[in-house]
């Protein structure tokens, strides 16, 4: 059984190589569902006071401030 911690698949770098247009064309993709899906994913990294959690944290108020609120 695959491990579901396991993200050695995902090529992260390859992200790099896209231009700003096809990378604004694979954000546009992104539901609204999706982005509050993420910022809660975020909010929960930077709370765990971890490595990652100042770039978490960055990146949630980033993403808050671009998205409508849930309510």
């Amino acid at each position: 059984m695959d491990d579901p911690d396991d993200y050695g698949h995902i090529e992260i770098t390859a992200l790099h190589s896209l231009s700003q247009p096809q990378m604004g064309e694979r954000l546009a993709l992104l539901t609204l569902e999706e982005a509050h899906d993420v910022l809660h994913l975020l909010v929960g990294v930077a709370g765990e006071g971890g490595a990652l959690s100042q770039e978490a944290d960055r990146l949630a108020r980033e993403l808050a401030a671009r998205i409508p609120s849930e309510n």
